[in-house]
């Protein structure tokens, strides 16, 4: 009867303590594919290339755009004015003259 109880006991411990992991394997999900691509070349925050120093790019979907950030910092940032630089990724590239 002990070790029923003590196996009972061991199985909802170990679901309690793995259940808050799964929240993080949600949170590494590949973008969506009906988000519209990024357009740019360059975070639009910082206008830094991706990859260098700075490793991968912070990819997110904001409003159905794709929208890439070159470092997890610049997140701050477009947080504070998302509809400026969410604008900035409407406009599209600037095109050479």
């Amino acid at each position: 009867m002990k070790a029923l109880q003590k196996l009972t006991t061991s199985l909802l411990l170990g679901i309690l303590l793995a259940a808050p992991l799964a929240g993080f394997a949600a949170d590494d999900k590949k973008p969506d594919k009906k988000a519209k691509p990024y357009p740019l070349k360059t975070c639009v925050v910082s206008d830094e290339a991706f990859g260098g120093d700075m490793g991968e790019p912070h990819v997110f979907i904001q409003d159905g755009q794709e929208v890439k950030l070159c470092c997890k910092s610049c997140l701050k940032d477009f947080k504070k004015e998302t509809a400026k630089y969410m604008k900035k990724i409407a406009d599209g590239p600037k095109k050479k003259s």
